[in-house]
Formats: structure tokens, sequence, C-alpha cells
């Protein structure tokens, strides 16, 4: 049975996670990871439509990974939202390492890198990417720090502004899915999805409230392109 809000004196946790608005590469379609793009003007926009989306929202907290396009994105929606505090950065909620894939498009990866191409499709979590990392370590690093949030920060009501593979991270977490289970759902530029954490159907813990909110973003979605973290 669902619980109602403020049972049993436990204090509710609310994140509103943001994934980046659209970068150069992201329209290029190029493999990001660690590597870094600008936002375009449509990530940009995506951006302040976001903030605007948050404006009536009471944020405690904005935290972001350290990567240039989430702090760009992150100021955005900071100024649209009227939110004034420090953004916080974490290294731990950066993107998957692609190492010798970062800056690719995916016909390049196929003619060059055929064999680590054939690795990622075929969805082993533990391939370490030439140069990079694994989406086993890449999912525990962005574990590690969603874990370490909610317990130094319980209460608190935060936006975070995160990459298309941290959310994955964050998805499996909460529903308890495989890594080696191929994706099932979408996470466009700038879509919102709520995660809370507190005492739902007789027990702590987390709860997606919702998933994959582009209500805010009317004529600025992005083309479909999976690999563009």
């Amino acid at each position: 049975m669902y619980e109602k809000r403020g049972m049993n004196n436990y204090v509710e946790t609310t994140l509103y996670l943001i994934r980046h608005g659209e970068t150069v590469w992201n329209f290029e379609e190029r493999f990001q990871g660690h590597g870094d793009s600008p936002l375009t003007g449509t990530g940009r926009a995506q951006a302040r439509a976001a903030g605007e989306r948050l404006k009536s929202v009471p944020l405690d907290m904005m935290v972001c990974s350290d990567l240039g396009r989430t702090r760009e994105t992150a100021g955005l929606i900071a100024e649209k939202a009227g939110f004034a505090g420090e953004i916080l950065t974490d290294n731990r909620i950066r993107e998957r390492n692609y190492g010798i894939l970062e800056g690719l498009r995916l016909p390049d990866i196929r003619q060059r890198h055929s064999d680590v191409f054939d690795h990622i499709r075929d969805g082993d979590p533990d391939f370490v990417v030439p140069g990079g990392e694994s989406h086993r370590q890449h999912f525990d690093r962005n574990i590690l720090f969603l874990e370490e949030f909610v317990d130094r920060n319980n209460g608190v009501t935060a936006a975070m502004v995160i990459h298309g593979g941290v959310l994955d991270s964050f998805f499996r977490y909460v529903a308890g899915m495989s890594l080696r289970q191929p994706r099932c759902f979408i996470s466009n530029n700038a879509c919102i999805n709520i995660f809370v954490h507190g005492m739902f159907y007789g027990s702590q813990r987390w709860v997606i409230e919702s998933w994959g909110d582009v209500s805010h973003l009317d004529g600025l979605l992005s083309k479909s392109f999976v690999p563009k973290e």
C-alpha cells in the first residue's frame, strides 16, 4: 500500500534529475563521454525551458557533474528558476568514459574499432573500453554518489543536472534492473525525472515519481540517437 507523505516522521528527499541540453556532439551524433562539447542554441533553449519548469519548485540545492555541458545547463536552469545558491559539482556523476571512442560517430567506430563496438553492442557490463571504463565501473561510481548524497542530505529537494548514462544508472538501481538488460526507456536532452526517497509500500526506498518529462520542451526536442550521452 502506498503510504502518505510524512507518515512515520520520515522526511522525504526529492531529486529533480535533468539531462543536460543538446550539445554540438549530440547534434553530430558523436560519442561524448568524458569528452565535451558546448551546448547548441537548441540546447541552451532547452536548459532555459527546464529552468522555467522549475520556477515553482522550492529547491534547496543544485548539483551537476563537473563537465562543461552539465555546468552550462545548470547555470541556465538556475538563472531561469531563480536559484541563487551555489551549484555544487561532483565528478562521480560524470558520463561513462568511452576512451578511444569519444568524438567518433557510429560508422567510424564500426570501421576503426569493430571489436570494441561488438563488446558494447553485446552488453558486456565488465568490458573496459580502451582508455575508458566499463559499464559496471560507471554504474558503481554513480550509485556511490547517490547513496552518499541521500545519507548526507536527507529531506532536501534538489535539482541534479546529469547525463543520459547517469540517468540509466539511477533508473537501474531503483528498479533493480540488470546491467546486462538493454535500456527500455528514453532520456531526451533536458528531460526532467523525479525520484523520491521516503516511506513507500511499508519501507524506506526510492520511487520514480515521473520519468522523461519533456512537456516543457514544446518544439525543442532533439533528434533521437541512442549513444549520445
